[in-house]
């Protein structure tokens, strides 16, 4: 029986003031802790603000596509304002490359309407300036997502923990519907872009990456995009050229419960101001 979700709350984890406080999380802020972890690191947007990204290629980190714009009026943000802090903790990263430029999903639609597809699609690749050739820092290989049961694990910053990763190594899949990966994984804001690790080959591969938090009949969850396809889309339109001075965001209509063949049953709300 396919997972339905019910009174879904859904909230776009938009990038945040940096800030830290403590975390109830297993912090990844010593070197012995973050060992292996190094590829995850912190997107710094302009500096006011950030995501949380990942390294797939030496110069090609993953993350969320609504990262790439302005919150309050849905403007595209420019790359070259954007840093990536690899392993970044306690003010100090294993490598700094600035953004060259950034692709989006083409299907990805930034608009005041929260919908499933919109996390669907919630997927970007950054082209560093330079590439990242470090040994302390290596790219992570990606892998099929998971199916529901499984168990997989999240390394993100947040704005309650900005200055180190934090590690969740267990959370649970509890359906994967519609494209979208729904777990038990706990992510705040400034987790947008995170990677899902599955640990099923014996080293962790990213499966997913997180777009959006949101409860569940009162239970937090997080939702990840797909990632398989859409990630060879992405490499295909860097492949191609594109990418530089991104255009202006396209806006969709506001989507209606129950109405067309994409409902899940999910009732979504705008986030709050």
């Amino acid at each position: 029986m396919p997972f339905r979700l019910s009174a879904l709350l859904l909230l776009l984890t938009l990038a945040l003031p940096l800030q830290a406080q403590d975390t109830r999380l297993e912090r990844l802020d010593t070197g012995d802790a973050s060992r292996g972890w190094e590829g995850v690191g912190r997107l710094d947007i302009g500096g006011l603000a950030f995501c949380t990204g990942a390294l797939v290629a030496p110069n090609l980190v993953l993350t969320a596509a609504h990262c790439l714009y302005q919150r309050d009026t849905g403007a595209r943000i420019d790359p070259e304002t954007i840093q990536f802090l690899a392993g970044m903790r306690n003010g100090r990263a294993s490598a700094y490359r600035q953004v060259r430029r950034a692709v989006t999903h083409p299907d990805y639609v930034y608009a005041d309407a929260v919908s499933t597809e919109r996390v669907r699609n919630d997927l970007a690749l950054l082209e560093l300036y330079q590439p990242i050739r470090n040994t302390e820092v290596t790219p992570f290989q990606t892998d099929m997502r998971p199916t529901a049961g499984d168990k997989v694990a999240i390394v993100s910053y947040a704005f309650d923990r900005s200055e180190a990763p934090s590690l969740q190594e267990i959370c649970d899949v509890i359906a994967r519907q519609k494209g979208i990966l729904v777990t038990s994984c706990d992510v705040d804001y400034g987790s947008s872009g995170a990677p899902i690790f599955s640990f099923s080959s014996g080293v962790p591969r990213i499966v997913s990456v997180v777009s959006a938090k949101a409860e569940v009949e009162g239970s937090r969850v997080a939702l990840g995009t797909a990632l398989e396809e859409p990630l060879a889309v992405l490499k295909a339109a860097l492949a191609a050229g594109q990418g530089y001075g991104l255009p202006e965001a396209p806006r969709s209509s506001r989507i209606t419960v129950g109405g067309g063949r994409r409902d899940i049953g999910a009732k979504f709300i705008r986030p709050p101001e």
